[in-house]
């Protein structure tokens, strides 16, 4: 027997819920499929949320031979077989075939490439479908072939709209009694994925001997818990680190504690976390508080030590500390305002004085002569150049306003007599 998902898995753009920014009255998708010319894109977004369903009624509509393949099985020779196929029934319709890689994210490199001269002459149209960032994983000359659409999680209101659908046209669920008390839960598992809400619902079916009851109670009870929606190495995990690094950049402990846990419970590695308080550390705490640094590294070394479970506690504590640190990136500007001034001059000279001159012949030469020993002067300072003579009076540390910086531009400042 299918799985409830796939009964009920729409065949026009009239029984298709969600993605309404693109399907709905006078929206992109919309307007080319009533136009009956649809260019090649490809459909970006988490799974669950219509992607593969999408393809299909598209093909539908415009009533166009379908072609699919998925990328964890299929190699070029496929693609190419299939590019010959097509190229032949192109012959007998306005718009081209359509070929649908589902999953193409996953595709190498050679195959993508395989995809392009195709894509191109319009021998297909190409639909791709993908959950990973598409600029990170397409190539770019498949990527400037192909527009980008972005599929968003079902919100509650399209996944109980889902949800009736599912009871009042299902074949088999049609003939049952439902009786529905509470949704908060099934709506919580469900966490916007429309395939997972229909096979929770075909759980609580299938283990209902006469009358289908849902709620809270019954749903936590037959899938016991909820498997958090986090993939290492894929698009959740960089927009939660993401959240997580600028909720400390923006001073919201609760929030990078939150995240924190996100990360914890997703099974994500400590060491991760703690390299990224680091830099986060370094870069928008900076000389703001230095001692932000040294906390985070702290951690970094303590979570070696200790691994998990304990080392969600200095982890949290260093993640609470930088997010109350006062904020600076003037270290983090002023390195980039260095290396952009290298790129733009190039290799300047090594004023002479400055140079090394460990041979005799370099010190005849001039390399370090004229060189004054700061320690030889009150306060250990004297003044004298160090930047190359066409950078000179140069500054790419510019101060901000917190106490350690004031200080350290007061001193600077006095020593070098600015006004």
């Amino acid at each position: 027997m299918k799985p409830l998902a796939e009964r009920l898995r729409p065949t026009d753009l009239k029984s298709y819920i969600g993605q309404t920014h693109l399907v709905g009255e006078g929206c992109i998708l919309r307007n080319m499929i009533e136009a009956k010319r649809v260019s090649s894109f490809i459909l970006w977004g988490p799974p669950g949320v219509g992607k593969t369903t999408l393809a299909h009624i598209i093909a539908n509509e415009l009533e166009v031979p379908f072609y699919t393949l998925s990328a964890v099985t299929a190699g070029v020779k496929d693609v190419r077989d299939i590019i010959d196929d097509a190229s032949k029934n192109a012959l007998w319709t306005h718009q081209s075939p359509i070929l649908f890689i589902d999953e193409i994210h996953r595709f190498s490199k050679s195959q993508q490439d395989s995809l392009l001269s195709a894509v191109e002459t319009g021998k297909i149209t190409l639909i791709g479908a993908t959950t990973e960032n598409p600029s990170f994983e397409i190539i770019r000359p498949l990527l400037s072939r192909c527009q980008i659409y972005v599929l968003n999680y079902f919100s509650d209101q399209e996944l109980l709209q889902l949800l009736y659908r599912a009871l009042t046209h299902d074949e088999m669920l049609q003939d049952r009694v439902v009786k529905i008390e509470e949704t908060d839960d099934l709506l919580r598992y469900s966490g916007g994925d429309a395939r997972k809400l229909l096979n929770i619902v075909d759980l609580l079916a299938s283990s209902a001997m006469d009358t289908i009851v849902i709620n809270d109670e019954v749903v936590s009870k037959r899938l016991q818990q909820n498997p958090l929606a986090y993939d290492k190495d894929g698009e959740m995990h960089y927009d939660i680190i993401s959240a997580f690094i600028k909720s400390m950049r923006g001073s919201n402990p609760d929030a990078a504690v939150y995240w924190m846990a996100r990360m914890i419970e997703g099974g994500e590695s400590p060491e991760f976390i703690a390299r990224r308080m680091v830099i986060c550390a370094a870069e928008d705490v900076g000389l703001a508080n230095p001692n932000a640094l040294l906390i985070a590294n702290a951690a970094f070394d303590t979570v070696h030590k200790i691994g998990w479970p304990e080392a969600r506690i200095p982890l949290a504590e260093a993640a609470i500390y930088i997010a109350n640190s006062p904020k600076s990136n003037s270290a983090y500007c002023a390195i980039d305002a260095a290396i952009a001034e290298v790129k733009r001059s190039g290799n300047l000279a090594v004023p002479l004085h400055l140079r090394n001159a460990p041979t005799r012949m370099m010190k005849d030469l001039g390399y370090g002569k004229g060189y004054r020993y700061p320690h030889d002067f009150p306060n250990n300072f004297v003044t004298q150049d160090y930047l190359p003579e066409a950078l000179k009076d140069t500054q790419f540390w510019q101060h901000q306003q917190n106490r350690q910086e004031e200080q350290q531009y007061e001193r600077w400042k006095y020593l070098w007599e600015k006004e």
